[in-house]
């Protein structure tokens, strides 16, 4: 198989949602493919520094697109903004006014977003942001809700990533499982959908694959190859 790039999400990937925890079967096969002389990048609505400390522990590629996209951390010291956290909470003070159960959620320190619990209908939410002219965008990742600059989408912070290696769509590969990763789906040449994504997120993935979280990634990996292989 020719060197790709692998853009893979953390929670409900290789994680489960519940308690976070990292499927090591999963992981070891990440780190695998890395030693092939693929590249792993995870691509998270997690804080880029999360995610770049799991890949520098995990032994995957040093670069992480967290915050949905809002940010890329390549380095200890080493970021790159692209989300502006301080509309996003100006989207969220509003929304506390309307929804008032409307609460951050905790999490490790977020730069460039708002994350918030999953504890409202999000489709009220985005009508309220939406009808008062906020320049955000809403989403939820199935681990939270988060509020993100218009614009940002993992998609658009991964292209930052493909400029560094002038990548083009036809060398990335994208996995993961939920409404945040179908931008991502788009932009990939080849995309999975784990088991425990909606059939709305496997419907904008190339493939989709029976198996949830860390199961669904070896299958996933299986089925990328055999079409690889295909073609």
């Amino acid at each position: 198989m020719k060197p790709k790039i692998f853009a893979v999400d953390i929670d409900g990937t290789i994680t489960d949602n519940k308690g976070g925890r990292v499927d090591l079967d999963a992981l070891a096969a990440l780190r695998y493919l890395v030693k092939l002389g693929h590249k792993v990048i995870y691509v998270t609505g997690r804080s880029s520094i999360e995610a770049y400390v799991l890949s520098v522990f995990g032994g995957t590629t040093r670069i992480a697109v967290g915050e949905n996209g809002g940010i890329i951390t390549s380095g200890p010291n080493e970021h790159k903004l692209i989300g502006n956290k301080q509309e996003c909470l100006q989207a969220f003070q509003f929304l506390k006014t309307k929804i008032p159960t409307a609460s951050e959620k905790s999490v490790f320190p977020r730069i460039t977003e708002v994350v918030l619990e999953r504890n409202f209908d999000i489709n009220t939410g985005k009508k309220i942001l939406s009808e008062n002219n906020f320049d955000v965008q809403l989403s939820d990742s199935m681990y939270a809700y988060h509020i993100n600059s218009k614009g940002i989408n993992k998609a658009n912070g991964f292209l930052e990533v493909m400029k560094m290696f002038s990548a083009t769509r036809q060398d990335v590969i994208a996995i993961g499982d939920s409404e945040t990763d179908i931008p991502l789906f788009e932009l990939a040449e080849v995309s999975v959908a784990m088991g425990n994504a909606s059939e709305d997120v496997k419907s904008h993935a190339t493939i989709a694959v029976q198996g949830r979280e860390g199961d669904g990634v070896m299958e996933a990996l299986e089925k990328i190859e055999l079409k690889l292989h295909v073609k």
